[in-house]
């Protein structure tokens, strides 16, 4: 079969859930892989269900930044069994439903769909944009992917209704799933150490495009407690400095895109051989660019002059994993950093030119026998400091360190629903640790 006559369409799915925000969301993962595929000559539909791209409406408000983070159009819809206890309104984020209808139906019969998935209490969505596929296209074979998939690979076999899964960062194993299914050879492929060696990813499928993501490295060198980056990415490799400027100076030239989200789990570290390199070439190529880091970074081996490079090569909305500011905690879930060491960074921050107000600081509320006094400290510490603190409500997450524990303090069964992982439940509430005490702490934290 011809690869230019075999049609692939990819989905990415609604978020279903008490609350959502697009804090620079793009699912890069699965956009690299439709690069992958367009290289090998496969034709592609993408229908992304959290995008504005298809929808404007004088009646509904679906408000933008500049920098392109916002609101999620949302619907309120009723709630799963398991969630029907909770006092909060659940909801779809993304495009009315009917309008995904008209999408799949606008398009040509595919070969094949993809679809990617999220956090692992997003399921939901998964398997609504897979049920309504397989209505519109019953003998379509139907591929998923992403985060749900690898973090619970069982549940997504079982509750899915997708007909192949594939967990963990499986673009190569997709692409040879579909090659296969095409009857062709692979003819451009990639080698996943060599992270620079993957085709850029296809944020061009997008017709609005006020920013792309980026990511220099995959994997963390760290293994924090709570977190799951070793479970979606074992190894940790990175790419080299300069096709990183190469890249961001591809998307500026070509498609006017001044606003970068970096994706990284670990941003500085090794700096003196990544991110420096990457700012000065930024800043010799007068590219003018505002650069945000969503997932927060690590604070170890901030500099004067790194912070210097920072400012001038247009860091705007920064983000640092702090965690907590108890030194013992700080030890038990991950060690990445200290008190001392944050005090130092802040200071170089403020000396850089980043006022208080754009050096945010996220800290973990509601682990596992964590005492709400504890974040209130942190909380003050941060501030204290001069920076401004976000509270991160902790998600247990299967296969993590902190798992075991999680499952033992929590009222819910964590193991046989996902659902439950859902942060906005607050999983390990206790006496010492209520959700009155986390409504206090984050108005505490905003004020």
């Amino acid at each position: 079969m011809n690869s230019e006559s075999f049609t692939i369409i990819l989905i990415n799915p609604w978020i279903y859930d008490f609350a959502a925000y697009d804090f620079w969301a793009k699912p890069l993962g699965f956009l690299y892989l439709a690069a992958l595929l367009r290289k090998n000559g496969f034709s592609l539909h993408y229908i992304d269900c959290l995008s504005t791209d298809y929808y404007s409406s004088p009646t509904i408000s679906w408000p933008r930044q500049e920098s392109g983070k916002g609101k999620f159009l949302k619907t309120k819809v009723e709630k799963p069994e398991p969630l029907k206890g909770v006092p909060r309104n659940y909801c779809r984020y993304g495009i009315p439903s009917e309008l995904f209808d008209q999408k799949l139906l606008e398009l040509p019969e595919p070969d094949v769909i993809l679809v990617t998935s999220g956090m692992t209490y997003w399921y939901q969505g998964v398997g609504e944009v897979i049920l309504r596929a397989k209505k519109i296209f019953p003998k379509i074979p139907i591929i998923l992917g992403g985060t749900y998939v690898t973090i619970c690979t069982a549940h997504a076999k079982k509750k899915s209704g997708a007909d192949f899964v594939i967990p963990a960062h499986g673009e190569l194993e997709i692409l040879k799933l579909v090659s296969a299914l095409a009857g062709k050879e692979i003819t451009f492929n990639s080698t996943p150490e060599l992270l620079d060696s993957l085709p850029y990813p296809a944020f061009d499928l997008y017709t609005n495009l006020p920013y792309v993501c980026i990511t220099t490295s995959r994997g963390c060198p760290y293994h924090c407690a709570y977190c799951a980056s070793n479970l979606l990415a074992p190894n940790y490799t990175f790419r080299d400095p300069i096709a990183v400027g190469d890249e961001i100076e591809f998307w500026w030239k070509h498609h006017g895109v001044t606003n970068f989200a970096f994706y990284d789990d670990a941003l500085l570290f090794n700096s003196e051989k990544r991110l420096i390199p990457f700012m000065k070439e930024i800043i010799r190529r007068s590219i003018p660019a505002n650069f945000h880091t969503p997932n927060g970074m690590h604070l170890r081996g901030m500099t004067e002059d790194m912070a210097r490079l920072m400012f001038l090569s247009g860091f705007k909305t920064i983000r640092f994993g702090l965690e907590t500011a108890d030194e013992k905690l700080m030890k038990k879930t991950g060690g990445k950093t200290t008190r001392a060491e944050f005090i130092q960074a802040v200071k170089y921050l403020k000396k850089a030119g980043f006022p208080k107000e754009e050096i945010g600081v996220y800290l973990l509320a509601g682990l596992p026998g964590q005492r709400a006094e504890e974040v209130e400290e942190s909380i003050t510490f941060v501030r204290d400091c001069g920076a401004r603190p976000y509270l991160a409500e902790y998600s247990p997450i299967p296969g993590t360190i902190l798992w075991e524990e999680a499952i033992k303090a929590s009222r819910f069964d964590l193991v046989s629903e996902p659902l439950f992982h859902n942060n906005s439940l607050f999983p390990c509430e206790w006496e010492g640790f209520t959700r009155k005490d986390l409504q206090r702490l984050k108005l505490l934290a905003r004020s």
